[in-house]
């Protein structure tokens, strides 16, 4: 069961029922609903991405890895991990799919601020319908290349 522990009666409900599961040596997973970012947040991604990647004559994958992730949000996506082989700590990234809506505001409002302070691209905010929508005639047509 979810509750929402802001609202006073469901935290009643969960402490609870938290009480009754330790009591009862119950085994349980206790884990914290993140709000999940929104389809229209991971579009407006993707078209912003794109859209750095024909300006700049980049590959969406390498604007997506090398930049978007490794290079302006590195705190958000890189992560180390021990290789059981070799016992060494090793890099692996992030999927943008597990980010919170938090994290993921984050991340775009600074590609965003990179992309225009350090590239010089402009990259339109989430509410300027008209350039969106030229991103994804210009998607369509670079597609071969992007």
């Amino acid at each position: 069961m979810i509750y929402n522990t802001s609202n006073i009666l469901e935290k009643k409900q969960a402490r609870v029922k938290f009480d009754y599961l330790l009591e009862n040596n119950k085994v349980i997973e206790l884990i914290e609903k993140k709000p999940k970012r929104s389809i229209k947040q991971n579009s407006y991604l993707h078209l912003i991405l794109t859209w750095f990647a024909i300006e700049t004559g980049n590959t969406l994958e390498d604007v997506k890895i090398d930049l978007y992730k490794k290079f302006v949000n590195p705190a958000i996506f890189i992560r180390q991990r021990k290789d059981i082989a070799t016992g060494k700590l090793i890099e692996t990234l992030r999927s943008s799919a597990s980010l919170d809506s938090k994290e993921m505001t984050l991340s775009i409002d600074r590609f965003r601020n990179y992309s225009s302070k350090e590239a010089g691209v402009y990259l339109p905010q989430a509410n300027e319908y008209d350039f969106l929508n030229h991103i994804r005639n210009e998607e369509k047509r670079h597609q071969e290349y992007v």
